[in-house]
């Protein structure tokens, strides 16, 4: 009828109009976020040649801190005395060029702009690009395309975002192929720092002027904090970059949570650029511990990680006959309580482990039993060989639970499994020391081992390497409308207390310029020298004996 006509027509129009006003709300949003987005690089673009009025790269202090450890450079000696004030003159030195407000102004500028716009692993466009904007105004040399993603079918984008830049003589236009280029370009080290953030909403109370415009995403590990902390001893090394002796590699890496952008950096070759690394550092700010403190330890500081995601397939079937069916539900739950068991039964008391599992998805009706049952969590050791042992243990454990239930089951882990961060126990005690001079208490804390994963622990498998935590639990105050910063890493009301940053700058600066001067020397660097006094000391002992 014509009426039935009438009303199709209606509907039809209904759907189109509906189906426009979805695609010009999207395309509006889209507009916005690349308007937004170009604002705030507009905010970043130039501020860093702001930091310092200092423009010439040479810096008197730097200079006579470089001659006072060079054995080879000085034809006289040098008093301890006058290695103890040239050494607290650098510190001063930093510390005044770190705390000045056109810094710390570029540090918060640059940092609201990452927090803005989180990107997830393999997919930091924005950030990679406002670096890259930073790096340009400060005319530091780099290279881009840096961590591809090879694992497309487990993690989505296809990455290439990281950046690798260098400061010193490496970066005066000389790039090593020779002998003789190669000692030009001196020592090298790393300093690195990771850009991705995370798929969480954010609640974050009294940060509307930068909270996130990307709904689900968001910086809840301090990563923009550390990429900032990055470009800001970038900004102050360059202003000293004539007096550097040797090479300073800064290494922007992505997909830290979880994609192993390191290990991906490390095998497009990052360790084999010439001049070749000789050590590396790497931080990580930590809400348990008060502003501006720093802690480490020897050894192993980090756990090694897994994941794990197990499909357990039986019989689907009406709930009210269970008889018919082979319930992998109950297979699965007996499965997450028995899984428990192996820290606690299989593990030594003085060994450290996790098995947790975080997903149980199952089903979609009440009164249906379903066919399978997928479970996903986490393994944790503190040694590779801890990590592999709590791996068969699940294995084992899958394969008897599915034998005693009838059921199926298939288990995928990671593409990639994070190793132990360790630090190196010969350099630690001279990173100790730098550390101990940047920390507010006047030295460094010690601390216990996290079970957290950290994907630098391929860049210390394969140099030499410290790994710092650096304190920002004491900022904020909600009766003020300052956001608290004692919450955890991955919580969804994270807030990075800002005056962590100059710190980080100045651990940063301390330790690139002083372990380029004991490596730089002309003798054996102090942490060697220890190593041999220890290894002498244990040999008289076993002789002994």
């Amino acid at each position: 009828s014509k009426r039935s006509i009438r009303i199709l027509k209606m509907r039809h129009f209904l759907l189109v109009s509906a189906f426009v006003c979805v695609v010009l709300t999207h395309t509006q949003s889209l507009v916005n976020a690349a308007t937004d987005e170009e604002e705030s690089s507009k905010k970043v673009r130039g501020s860093a040649t702001t930091t310092t009025s200092n423009k010439k790269g040479q810096n008197a202090i730097v200079d006579a801190f470089f001659q006072s450890q060079s054995n080879a450079q000085v034809s006289v000696s040098v008093s301890a005395s006058d290695k103890a004030k040239a050494s607290k003159d650098l510190l001063d030195e930093i510390k005044l060029l770190a705390s000045t407000e056109n810094l710390k102004n570029f540090l918060s500028v640059t940092r609201r702009a990452l927090h803005r716009h989180p990107e997830l692993m393999y997919q930091e466009s924005f950030t990679s690009e406002t670096i890259q904007t930073v790096l340009d105004d400060l005319d530091i040399p780099y290279t881009t395309g840096w961590a591809k993603n090879t694992h497309e079918d487990v993690y989505p984008g296809k990455g290439g975002y990281g950046i690798v830049a260098h400061i010193g003589r490496r970066a005066s236009g000389k790039v090593p192929g020779s002998k003789e280029d190669e000692d030009e370009a001196g020592p090298c080290v790393i300093l690195r720092a990771d850009m991705d953030a995370l798929p969480i909403e954010e609640q974050t109370l009294n940060v509307e002027s930068f909270k996130s415009r990307k709904s689900g995403k968001m910086h809840a590990c301090g990563h923009d904090g550390h990429t900032t902390m990055l470009l800001g001893a970038a900004a102050l090394l360059k202003t000293v970059e004539d007096s550097i002796q040797g090479t300073i590699r800064l290494v922007f890496q992505p997909a830290e949570e979880g994609g192993a952008g390191a290990k991906r950096m490390i095998e497009e070759g990052l360790m084999e650029m010439e001049p070749k690394p000789q050590h590396a550092f790497g931080m990580h700010v930590w809400p348990t511990l008060p502003t501006g403190v720093i802690a480490s330890r020897p050894g192993a500081l980090m756990a090694a990680a897994d994941t794990f995601e197990i499909l357990m397939a039986g019989k689907g079937g009406h709930a009210a006959m269970p008889h018919l069916t082979i319930d992998p539900i109950v297979a699965s739950s007996s499965l997450v309580m028995n899984l428990q068991t192996i820290v606690s039964r299989t593990l030594s008391p003085l060994e450290a482990g996790v098995v947790s599992v975080t997903q149980f998805a199952a089903g979609d009706a009440f009164n249906v039993i379903p066919a399978s049952v997928v479970i996903r969590g986490t393994i944790r050791a503190l040694s590779v060989e801890t990590l592999n042992s709590l791996r068969n243990s699940v294995e084992k454990m899958v394969e008897a639970t599915c034998l005693l239930h009838g059921t199926n089951s298939t288990i995928k882990y990671s593409p990639d499994y994070y190793l132990p961060t360790i630090n190196d126990p010969d350099l630690f005690e001279f990173s100790k020391e730098v550390a101990g001079m940047v920390s507010k208490e006047g030295y460094m804390r010690d601390i216990v081992p996290t079970m957290g994963g950290e994907d630098f622990s391929f860049i210390a498998d394969a140099i030499p390497s410290t790994f710092f935590m650096i304190g920002q639990g004491t900022g904020g105050d909600e009766k003020l409308h300052l956001p608290r910063t004692d919450y955890g890493l991955h919580h969804p009301s994270f807030s990075l207390d800002e005056d962590v940053m100059p710190v980080g700058v100045e651990l940063h600066v301390n330790l690139a310029l002083r372990t380029l001067a004991e490596l730089g020397n002309g003798d054996s660097p102090s942490w060697y020298k220890k190593k041999v006094e220890n290894e002498t000391m244990e040999g008289s002992a076993t002789a002994a004996i």
